[in-house]
């Protein structure tokens, strides 16, 4: 007959348990390093889009600003954002902006655009109310945006228009796949990318 090891050599049953502990805990320190991996790229993600909203705000700030310095006669600004793709108030078509850049931050072309009671448009924001990491030390001309609690509180609005600005449109103003500008920064001021 087989012969049996007495119990008191099978190992003692502390020692099975010990060493499932240690794997419970082997798993839960690494599912705590994961996590923690993942918050910092998820902060850094929202960072870089804090930084390309920034960039694109600014291309469109520029490319008012040129729309309203190039108008014949009284200043006017872009009734759409596609005048700012193609300015037809001249025999040669003008080009003050490259492309209608969607928002970085919901990825769509969703901008809300703030309009002088005329209705052209002197600038835009992102509707995302959710909170910007970046609360200060903003670039010259763009200073308002310190202590902002929303990104719908970057507005991209020229520092002087001439005109009062009405009450941003509502989003669903705006057509499909019609993004709102960027209001113009201070002459010679430069976003970095």
């Amino acid at each position: 007959m087989g012969s049996r090891l007495p119990s008191s050599d099978r190992g003692p049953a502390g020692a099975r348990g010990f060493t499932y502990v240690g794997l419970l805990l082997t798993v839960a320190i690494m599912a705590a390093g994961l996590a923690a991996i993942g918050e910092v790229a998820s902060t850094a993600a929202k960072r870089d889009r804090e930084a390309e909203l920034l960039f694109v705000g600014n291309q469109f700030a520029q490319a008012i600003a040129q729309y309203a310095a190039a108008s014949p006669g009284a200043q006017q600004y872009p009734p759409t954002l596609e005048d700012l793709l193609a300015d037809k108030r001249y025999p040669n078509v003008r080009r003050h902006l490259r492309r209608i850049y969607p928002d970085p931050l919901t990825g769509r072309a969703d901008w809300v655009l703030v309009r002088v009671p005329g209705g052209g448009i002197v600038g835009l924001h992102s509707q995302s109310l959710a909170r910007p990491l970046k609360t200060a030390n903003f670039p010259p001309g763009y200073e308002s945006f310190n202590g902002a609690t929303t990104y719908s509180a970057w507005q991209f609005v020229p520092p002087a228009t001439g005109a009062p600005a009405a009450k941003s449109a509502a989003p669903a103003a705006l057509g499909p796949g019609q993004p709102a500008p960027a209001a113009p920064p201070r002459p010679g001021a430069t976003m970095p990318r």
